[in-house]
């Protein structure tokens, strides 16, 4: 092992503190000139105690602080840094958490004979692909590693593109291939900074459905390196269930409800709000819907819930929801966790009690000052994450005919009927919405589009541009009531031409440039439109990009799509 990489001074002793091992670092640092040595801790710094995680010592004049690692084996390590010079400590190196992602599915579809030796095999990889590089790794849990390394070495991990996710995904575990994610944190003031910051990129790589590297580098930059593989499933209804009974128990001890979707709401985004609205009626609580513009993809639903009495008075605009605002209404955000993208930001920053369900994979500028969060990457759609909830809830719950037509419309659009992100809870959400009473006839119904519309989207397949053979580009012209939707659709629709794998439509709307993307999953584009400042899932993701022409983001799209291109090869 070249231990040079490692930044800190580290040694390993017994019990006895006998030193066992020691780094270059150690050497230069304690042990100068030639022939010279030290056989005990205690003769470098009399008063160790190993008991103690962190102490601090003088040593020559100089601070220094003593970091205890917990004994394995009868060996402990001791890693120790210059308290004088903590903050240089903290921007040389770069700490990691890693996490198997699916490790409770893996342990459940091994053979039981077979589990110790396929972990055995995992452990050794992680352990040889750290050490190799000269960092330190540890496994504090069965399912999470800890490394550090020197800072110069996370352009190396690039330039491999942190092979070692691809070598743990080819043991084998079973039916189901391991997957791991790793949070980086660099740049911090201090170790434990770089260490926070590692916890919140795991988090967050978590979030966005595992099989990625996410760096956060500082308080809010973050780099995403693959996240290319498909979310991993790890629902089993436990958390479904628990989800469900902090949610009815939230409701309970509010005095009102607001609840809001995204900023061009779809049938997911409102189908969601009504059934929300639904369960507040059942509790007892008051509850408003916050709803901007009512577009045409949404008008048809929004009809038929105004045609029921009970929703006289429910939909109000933002202004009216933060005057109605009260010190105990409980706050609901449905189908985004994006703070900027919600229909009132405001509600979000005044909230004390704040629920937050969604499916999309967890960007930054989320919402952080929730209470609950239901936040599932695998969901196909905020629609099946509630009907889940609605199924360990109060039996007594009976959504009406519309409300359940509107959950099974909102499943059915964010799967594009039922063929992309669909599970087996997907169909059981559905069947239980059946249950209800949903006409999947009716359901057709809320998607009729007007002719103009239809010509609209009809022009947009015509004027479609083919890129890199596999690609389709083109641009809506065509003024429309409501063309980011529409845009949403037509991306849709080219997926439909043979031999196209992902599909990109542009729109430009009071100086912002809309990109919806699509794919059948040989491209991701939610990495491609991450690039340009949006985010989505790997077969369906957008963009917004202000200041700039069509010309231009047509020009931005294309290289962007290079880029990614080039880092496949």
């Amino acid at each position: 092992m070249d231990d040079r990489a490692f930044p800190l001074a580290y040694v390993q002793v017994n019990a006895n503190l006998d030193i066992l091992f020691c780094n270059n670092l150690f050497r230069e640092t304690f042990v100068p000139g030639e022939g010279k040595s030290l056989f005990k801790l205690t003769d470098l710094y009399e008063g160790y105690d190993i008991t103690a995680r962190v102490q601090e010592a003088v040593i020559e004049d100089k601070n220094y602080r003593f970091i205890t690692d917990v004994a394995r084996d009868g060996k402990t390590d001791v890693y120790i840094l210059s308290a004088d010079e903590e903050v240089d400590c903290g921007n040389n190196i770069m700490a990691a958490l890693l996490v198997l992602d699916n490790y409770i599915e893996v342990k459940e579809n091994i053979e039981e004979v077979r589990y110790p030796h396929a972990m055995a095999v995992v452990d050794r990889r992680i352990n040889e692909y750290f050490t190799e590089l000269g960092g330190i790794v540890r496994k504090f849990e069965q399912d999470k590693y800890i490394f550090i390394l020197n800072r110069s070495q996370l352009d190396e991990l690039k330039q491999n593109k942190f092979s070692i996710m691809e070598q743990i995904s080819k043991v084998d575990v079973g039916s189901i291939p391991m997957s791991m994610s790793i949070g980086i944190g660099i740049n911090g003031t201090t170790l434990a900074q770089c260490m926070e910051y590692a916890r919140g990129a795991a988090d967050l790589a978590l979030a966005r459905g595992g099989g990625q590297v996410v760096v956060k580098e500082g308080e809010d930059k973050y780099q995403f390196i693959g996240g290319s593989s498909r979310e991993i499933t790890t629902n089993t209804g436990v958390r479904a269930r628990m989800k469900a009974y902090g949610f009815v128990e939230l409701i309970k001890t509010c005095t009102d409800v607001i609840v809001m979707g995204h900023k061009s709401p779809d049938l997911d985004s409102l189908g969601s709000c009504a059934a929300i609205f639904s369960i507040c009626e059942f509790f007892g609580r008051k509850c408003h819907i916050v709803l901007g513009n009512i577009n045409s993809s949404i008008s048809a639903l929004y009809k038929r819930l105004m045609e029921d009495q009970r929703y006289e008075s429910v939909f109000i605009n933002a202004d009216t929801a933060i005057k109605q605002f009260k010190r105990r209404t409980l706050v609901v955000v449905v189908d985004t966790h994006k703070k900027a993208i919600v229909e009132c930001p405001e509600l979000v920053e005044r909230a004390r009690q704040l629920v937050v369900i969604d499916h999309h994979r967890k960007g930054t500028g989320a919402i952080e000052n929730y209470s609950l969060t239901y936040h599932e990457s695998f969901g196909s759609s905020a629609s099946e994450l509630i009907t889940e909830m609605l199924m360990y809830m109060n039996k007594g719950i009976r959504l009406t005919k519309t409300e359940a037509e509107g959950l099974l419309a909102g499943i059915t659009v964010d799967t594009k009927n039922f063929a992309f992100k669909t599970s087996s809870m997907t169909f059981r959400a559905a069947a239980y919405l059946k249950q209800l009473g949903a006409d999947t006839v009716a359901v057709r119904r809320l998607f009729q589009n007007t002719l103009d519309a239809y010509v609209a989207k009809a022009s947009v397949v015509c004027d479609a541009e083919f890129y890199n053979k596999n690609m389709a580009i083109s641009v809506l012209r065509i003024r429309v009531d409501n063309p980011v939707v529409l845009i949403a659709q037509s991306a849709d629709e080219l997926l439909g031409i043979r031999g196209i794998e992902a599909s990109f439509v542009l729109n430009e709307m009071d100086g912002i440039v809309y990109i919806s993307a699509r794919s059948l999953g040989a491209v991701n584009v939610q990495l491609i439109m991450e690039k340009m400042g949006g985010g989505g899932h790997l077969s369906g993701a957008a963009c917004q990009l202000k200041d700039m022409t069509i010309d231009e983001a047509l020009n931005l799209l294309k290289d962007t799509i290079d880029e990614y291109l080039e880092g496949k090869r």
